[in-house]
Parts: structure tokens; C-alpha cells; sequence
């Protein structure tokens, strides 16, 4: 399954550069978007030049736009590479989501066998102190048959020397 899922990403990213593609040539063409996408590259333009300018610290220098042509291939390629990099974004956000949920089933799996070793754990301790209750009953049986056993030899004693006395 991994590797189709691989490729399956790798074909997204693949087919999101065609549509980028498509998606500059139209944009020249479309003349609310064009607006857009002029207002956006000359934005963009002059945000970059003031960076400029204040790090590398000079003074009263005048920003001059961008002429048409040039604003509308620098707007074209800043969204054909957003479209690429939000494509790619999204499968490496999918993929991370994917591989969170498969490592969450397989702690998951793990949490189950470990309850279940305890339980036979526990059923085992139980069955160890059931035969230790009566390995220890017995143990009382044998001492009360051997001190029987006892009794009976000593009163046979008995029995035996007081026949000596009278015979003798």
C-alpha cells in the first residue's frame, strides 16, 4: 500500500505543474484577474525594493513600478509556484496524517497485547496461590496422618510391653 500511496503523491505533484502552467497563460489573458495579478505583482515589487532599501540603508529612493508585461510574468510565476508548493504541501501534510494514524494503531495493537499479558499475568497468580493454598492442605493432612500413624505405633508399644510384663 505505501508505495502506491507514494506514487500516488508523486503524480499529484506532477500534474499540479501543468495546471500552473496553464494557469499563467490564462491569467494574462482574463482582464479582472490580470488587474488582480498586476496589483499583486507591483505590491509584491515594491515590498521587495523597501526591504532593500532599509537593510541596505539608504535614503530618499524612489520605487518605480513595474511596467505591465514585467508585473504579469512575475505575478504568473509566483502563482504557478504557489500551486506547485501548496500541491506539495498538502501531500506532505497528508502523508504525515497518514503515517500519525498508522503509528496510533499500531500503539493501539501494543496497548491490547499488554493488557492482555497482564491479564494472564493476574489469571497465572491466581493459579500460583490456588496450588500453594493447596499444596499447603496437604501438607496439614500428611502431618495429622504421620502424627496418627504415631499414636498407633506408640499404643501398639504399649500393647506389647504390657504383655511382656504379664508373661513375665
Amino acid at each position: 500500500m505505501l508505495p502506491l500511496m507514494k506514487l500516488g503523491t508523486l503524480a499529484i505533484r506532477t500534474i499540479s505543474k501543468p495546471i500552473a502552467a496553464r494557469l499563467k497563460t490564462h491569467a494574462a489573458v482574463h482582464p479582472r484577474f490580470r488587474a488582480a495579478i498586476i496589483w499583486m505583482a507591483q505590491y509584491r515589487w515594491a515590498t521587495q525594493l523597501q526591504r532593500r532599501v532599509q537593510y541596505g540603508r539608504a535614503i530618499n529612493v524612489a520605487i518605480r513600478p513595474l511596467d505591465e508585461a514585467k508585473a504579469i510574468a512575475a505575478a504568473t510565476d509566483f502563482l504557478g509556484e504557489l500551486v506547485i508548493f501548496t500541491v506539495a504541501g498538502l501531500a506532505i501534510v497528508y502523508e504525515v496524517n497518514r503515517s500519525y494514524k498508522s503509528e496510533a494503531k499500531k500503539e493501539a495493537q501494543r496497548k491490547k497485547e499488554l493488557e492482555a499479558l497482564k491479564l494472564k499475568d493476574r489469571d497465572l497468580e491466581k493459579e500460583v496461590e490456588s496450588l500453594r493454598l493447596k499444596l499447603q492442605e496437604m501438607e496439614k493432612q500428611l502431618q495429622r496422618r504421620s502424627s496418627w500413624l504415631d499414636y498407633l505405633r506408640l499404643s501398639l508399644l504399649f500393647r506389647q510391653a504390657a504383655e511382656q510384663q504379664k508373661t513375665a
